[in-house]
């Protein structure tokens, strides 16, 4: 107790910051079994909860974005990602005495973005999940900011497709950005389209190949055309129908689709970092087996992820100590 500098009914700093960084990756009962592993602290659950919690909080209402237009010279290029992903979200029912009771479970969109510059590793990472469509294309072009967007700056942006994901692009970067669809979303539409027009596989395989090359060669009409000639009629379903589906797909996104010039200047035309972004700083901790959260302490603990993905946990601590 007394190396540890533990005082009675409360924590020191050190200890918050220990309990508040196992807290921010695995379930408050297990950070338990850490204090005691790796300390020898024991700590009971509930102080685990509210000093993790209380932390996160304090992140999220310090958390600031740089929404003014770039007044100086930036870096050339910069890739601009962001996506959706659901996490579980209790509410409880006000009139119950007992929350246990009466509580609705359902899924909420946590929109998660990231930026670099075209060729760096370093990546800034922004995300909301209260917060709507607006609040997601801020935290986008704060990352962007972070990254390195400039008055000159160009804004490099992939996404699945999502209409919103567009629009946030286009309203933030304006002239400046592009928007790309990401090339294997579109893939999955082609084989499934391939599979309706040629039955055999062999040549479903040839006519799905063809079709991406000539989308990666910049012919996207010729894609289009291909779907149309081979288009299910209106008296079949959307669900029966995926040659129609696949060119409404790609008509509606016709000018997202320059893929040679991607290629060209060596960026992206997936999305995958976004994706995996989503796993290991969303689903690592707020989709655990079980778990379900309260809206705002989820939005809280994904501003805590979001801190520590951004290389900003020193800085958190050392001014958390200042202000002691």
């Amino acid at each position: 107790m007394i190396r540890a500098k533990v005082r009675h009914r409360g924590c020191s700093r050190p200890l918050q910051r220990v309990v508040t960084d196992f807290g921010a990756d695995v379930a408050f009962a297990q950070v338990e079994d850490k204090l005691v592993e790796h300390y020898g602290i024991i700590l009971a659950e509930s102080t685990i909860r509210r000093v993790t919690e209380s932390h996160a909080q304090q992140l999220f209402a310090a958390t600031r974005i740089d929404e003014s237009w770039p007044s100086e010279a930036g870096s050339g290029t910069v890739v601009v990602e962001m996506d959706g992903g659901m996490v579980p979200i209790v509410e409880a029912d006000a009139a119950q005495q007992d929350r246990r009771k009466g509580k609705k479970l359902q899924w909420k969109e946590a929109k998660l973005c990231l930026a670099h510059a075209a060729g760096s590793k370093t990546l800034s990472y922004g995300g909301t999940l209260q917060g709507d469509v607006a609040q997601a294309g801020k935290q986008l072009f704060g990352c962007a900011r972070s990254a390195g967007f400039g008055k000159n700056s160009r804004a490099h942006a992939v996404g699945d497709g999502a209409e919103w994901i567009a629009r946030q692009v286009d309203e933030r970067f304006g002239s400046q950005g592009s928007y790309l669809v990401d090339f294997y979303h579109v893939c999955d539409y082609l084989s499934a389209a391939a599979a309706a027009i040629h039955p055999e596989a062999e040549a479903a395989k040839v006519w799905f190949a063809q079709q991406k090359e000539r989308l990666k060669a910049g012919h996207g009409a010729e894609v289009l055309e291909s779907l149309r000639a081979h288009s299910e009629t209106d008296a079949v379903a959307d669900s029966e129908a995926p040659v129609r589906t696949c060119h409404r797909y790609l008509i509606r996104r016709k000018d997202q689709l320059d893929y040679p010039g991607a290629l060209a200047n060596n960026l992206p035309i997936g999305s995958g970092e976004i994706e995996s972004a989503h796993r290991y700083v969303v689903q690592k901790r707020l989709k655990l087996p079980g778990s379900w959260w309260c809206a705002a302490n989820a939005d809280h603990m994904l501003a805590l992820r979001l801190n520590r993905a951004n290389r900003q946990w020193d800085n958190y601590w050392n001014q958390a100590r200042k202000a002691a």
